[in-house]
């Protein structure tokens, strides 16, 4: 009976260390599985109005720096290039008028002093001063309407992967709208939301390990590379008729904040694709 007993009693000490030992890892090693997958999302806008006349991807392909994506009707940018050009021509040749008038009264000036007024002559080299000013302006045209036309072509401008894309050849896009959502290939993290009262000791640089939902079988290790200095809060918020927000709470009950923290992966296999917003478990060593 007493070996009974005392073998009882090892299995209870020996559950109580179990359970203290996984209590004390859970405690000094947060973990959460409120993480998700981000990465920074490039919205790619034109510089330029009017109608879409190619589309050269697909919604939810893979695009490379420099790939072009869609293109815009040139036919304005065009036109508007070839009457700059025309007009640097005009502005040009009246340059070389002007030039020409100051020339010829300098130079009737010194055979014949006093044919020419001082005032004439004066006039003559703010007309150059103006005719070469009027050039400049043409050639910041020209250059103005080169830059739009080639602003009819829109590339990628990083690695990336294009979702909800539904742009289609007719479609009209205005200068400066967002069109398209490129996500960054290269800035995947994953956000882990901690419980305030979990954070105390966790610094960056620490190491961290990630689960994702749908490979729960890999594990990704990381390091944390930043906590976040503040979330929104509700309370005090502006609301109806310009009152202050105020959510009824309970007095006896403090719910923990969570925190975002960023999780830097070190390596990720290449059959595993990261995708933003996928569930992830996070786990920080400290």
């Amino acid at each position: 009976m007493i070996k009974r007993y005392f073998i009882t009693l090892l299995f209870v000490l020996g559950a109580g260390f179990v359970v203290n030992h996984y209590y004390q890892v859970f405690t000094e090693n947060p973990w959460t599985r409120d993480g998700q997958v981000s990465a920074y999302i490039i919205s790619v806008t034109p510089r330029v109005t009017g109608q879409v006349t190619n589309v050269y991807v697909d919604d939810n392909t893979r695009l490379k720096k420099g790939d072009l994506m869609f293109q815009i009707d040139a036919s304005v940018y065009q036109a508007a290039l070839n009457k700059a050009i025309a007009a640097e021509k005009q502005a040009r040749a009246a340059v070389n008028k002007a030039i020409n008038e100051e020339t010829r009264a300098t130079r009737l000036e010194k055979r014949t002093p006093g044919a020419v007024s001082v005032l004439s002559l004066n006039n003559l080299d703010n007309a150059v001063e103006s005719a070469q000013a009027n050039l400049e302006l043409a050639k910041a045209n020209v250059e103005s309407a080169q830059l739009n036309l080639q602003y009819t072509k829109v590339y990628a401008p990083t690695d990336g992967f294009i979702t909800n894309f539904d742009l289609r050849v007719g479609s009209q896009v205005v200068a400066n709208n967002p069109v398209v959502a490129l996500i960054d290939e290269n800035s995947f993290w994953i956000e882990g939301y901690f419980k305030e009262t979990e954070l105390k000791g966790v610094d960056a640089g620490d190491q961290a390990y990630v689960t994702l939902l749908t490979h729960d079988d890999t594990t990704l290790e990381g390091t944390v590379k930043s906590i976040g200095y503040g979330i929104s809060k509700t309370d005090g918020s502006t609301g109806i008729d310009l009152l202050p927000t105020v959510n009824p709470n309970f007095q006896w009950i403090r719910l923990a904040q969570r925190i975002p923290v960023k999780i830097q992966l070190s390596q990720v296999p290449d059959d595993l694709q990261l995708r933003v917003g996928m569930t992830a478990s996070v786990k920080i060593i400290k």
